[in-house]
C-alpha cells in the first residue's frame, strides 16, 4: 500500500515538473516587475531628523533592483 502511493507521489511529481519545464520552455517568466515594492521605500519629508536624502535614493536604487523595474516604471508616475 505505501509503495503503491510513494509510485504515485512520484509520477505526480514528475508531471508537475514536466509543467514546468514546458513554462520555462516557453521563455515566460512568472513575474516580470514587482511594483508593489514601492512600499519598502521609506517616506522622505526631508527633515534632518528623517531619513537621509542619500538613504532614500538608495533605498529606491535597491528596491528597483529587487523588483527588476525598469527606466518606464519611473517612480514619479506612481505618485
Amino acid at each position: 500500500m505505501a509503495e503503491a502511493r510513494l509510485l504515485e507521489e512520484l509520477n505526480q511529481s514528475k508531471m508537475e515538473v514536466a509543467r514546468l519545464k514546458e513554462r520555462l520552455s516557453v521563455g515566460t517568466p512568472t513575474v516580470y516587475r514587482d511594483l508593489s515594492l514601492i512600499s519598502l521605500v521609506p517616506k522622505w519629508s526631508g527633515s534632518e531628523a528623517e531619513v537621509s536624502l542619500e538613504e532614500f535614493i538608495e533605498s529606491i536604487e535597491a528596491t528597483a533592483k529587487i523588483g527588476n523595474w525598469q527606466e518606464k516604471d519611473n517612480w514619479k508616475s506612481q505618485f
